[in-house]
């Protein structure tokens, strides 16, 4: 569903990827492919990332309904959140996640995999497979540009950047993205070993900020972006709507912002925020 949206006196148009399901955002686009593959000859699904991630949950949710075990490997593991599960962790964990702590999580996630009856997603989802539910949101796009007659300039926050990197690669529109967990340099590899000639344009934010970086600025505006009636993700969205409002001069169309949803994660979050900030919060509350 694609739809109006105004924030800071600018008027954008939402595509609203959060509202697909209980697959929802670019996870659901990620794993389009294999909800409708045939996977009969695996037992499990291995993984690896971080406690809080979008995809673990999803692949969890995944793995539940296709009736699979799900093996996730974090390198590390607050023992808060263990004792303490919240937000995507605990929902991971209630659709049946075997969680394991191994510092090189990458290199012990492919030998848990190494197994003919193991499928392997990389961290993110981000490879091959993910290509199919993106060229669905594509024709989706178009369909609709058609339709209203718009061809916007398309925005949206990256991590590894594959869902920006295939959607550009299927929509003949601009596309532009904004790291959130490296730098643009990072960023530009990723893209690149994904799709050599990809033709993403790679927004810089004004200021660094490291992944799940707790800096008021970017709370404040999630808390304005609530209140304006739709609420997104808290570690994503708001570096990519402070990247998006500094780089207004890039974009010379009207511009569709992609909600990839995300919203569990915010549970998490929101107690970080609360308990590094709590007298900030009990000022304004008083």
């Amino acid at each position: 569903m694609i739809e109006p949206f105004s924030f800071h006196g600018r008027d954008f148009y939402l595509l609203r990827d959060d509202l697909l399901g209980d697959f929802n955002g670019n996870k659901a686009r990620k794993l389009e492919y294999f909800l409708n593959a045939d996977l009969s000859g695996f037992k499990r699904i291995v993984s690896h990332g971080s406690s809080q991630s979008n995809a673990m949950y999803s692949l969890s949710l995944f793995a539940k309904i296709k009736n699979l075990e799900f093996c996730y490997v974090v390198s590390h593991l607050n023992s808060n959140l263990k004792q303490n599960p919240v937000g995507n962790f605990k929902f991971a964990l209630e659709n049946g996640m075997k969680i394991f702590v191994v510092e090189d999580r990458v290199k012990f996630a492919k030998e848990l995999a190494d197994t003919a009856d193991a499928l392997f997603i990389n961290e993110g989802v981000a490879q091959n497979e993910a290509e199919y539910g993106f060229k669905t949101q594509a024709d989706e796009i178009l369909t609709w540009s058609e339709k209203s007659g718009v061809s916007p300039d398309i925005f949206l926050p990256s991590g590894t950047g594959t869902s920006a990197t295939y959607l550009a690669k299927h929509i003949d529109l601009n596309v532009f993205t904004c790291p959130c967990v490296g730098d643009a340099k990072y960023l530009r590899e990723e893209i690149a070993a994904l799709d050599e000639h990809s033709r993403v344009k790679i927004l810089t934010p004004p200021k660094k900020y490291h992944f799940g970086d707790l800096k008021l600025e970017l709370y404040e505006i999630w808390q304005e972006l609530k209140a304006s009636g739709v609420e997104f993700e808290l570690i994503y969205d708001p570096v990519g709507f402070i990247t998006m409002f500094a780089n207004l001069k890039e974009f010379k169309n009207e511009i569709l912002y992609i909600h990839q949803g995300g919203l569990l994660g915010n549970i998490s979050q929101k107690m970080r925020y609360e308990r590094k900030f709590k007298n900030h919060f009990k000022k304004d509350q008083g």
